[in-house]
């Protein structure tokens, strides 16, 4: 996809406060630290306009960045940082849920995985969640470059036993591995909710 135009809209930290325009969204979902700043740089052909961090969890929000002024990108808080509390790992799970159950204009949404490890329990609760509630998903397993080809085979056969049932994508926001694939998925997406 060419990008045109793309930027960063708002932070929500609330409902209210979610973009209104009826756009369909793309929203991002993993583990703090699993590179989905990196990701969404890599796919928009941006160096900073997804801040990342060597503090995982600093993503407390909803983000919102307009693409080529037709959809959203939605950028959801990582899940499963050790380093804060309770309450407020509580909070980020009741928003992401609320986000993910009710919002209609969601038109897929793409789970990150770390390819050099197999998916945690959260990563897999996460899975079940959107199976259960038949959201449609993409798997796209990061630092697919830190891996020999080996390694990775090896290691997207394991994902794809135990996050069943959507499409893995091995993805390098340092090589560009994959990025058309999930171009793919997300154009095709858009293209159907119209």
């Amino acid at each position: 996809m060419k990008i045109t135009s793309a930027e960063f809209t708002k932070s929500a930290f609330e409902r209210a406060h979610w973009v209104g325009d009826g756009l369909p969204e793309i929203s991002f979902l993993g583990r703090s630290n699993v590179g989905k700043s990196s990701l969404l740089n890599a796919l928009l052909n941006r160096k900073g306009l997804a801040r990342t961090s060597n503090t995982p969890g600093r993503t407390q929000s909803i983000n919102f960045f307009l693409v080529n002024d037709r959809f959203y990108f939605a950028d959801l808080p990582g899940y499963g940082y050790a380093k804060v509390s309770k309450t407020m790992r509580a909070d980020w799970g009741k928003m992401a849920e609320e986000y993910l159950a009710d919002r209609q204009e969601l038109v897929l949404s793409i789970q990150l995985v770390d390819s050099r490890h197999s998916p945690t329990g959260l990563d897999r609760q996460l899975h079940e969640w959107m199976t259960v509630n038949e959201k449609p998903r993409i798997i796209v397993a990061t630092k697919a470059d830190k891996l020999s080809n080996n390694e990775l085979a090896k290691n997207l056969r394991v994902i794809e036993k135990e996050l069943p049932g959507a499409r893995v994508i091995a993805f390098s926001s340092q090589t560009g591995r994959g990025r058309d694939a999930v171009w793919g998925e997300i154009e095709a997406a858009v293209n159907k909710s119209k």
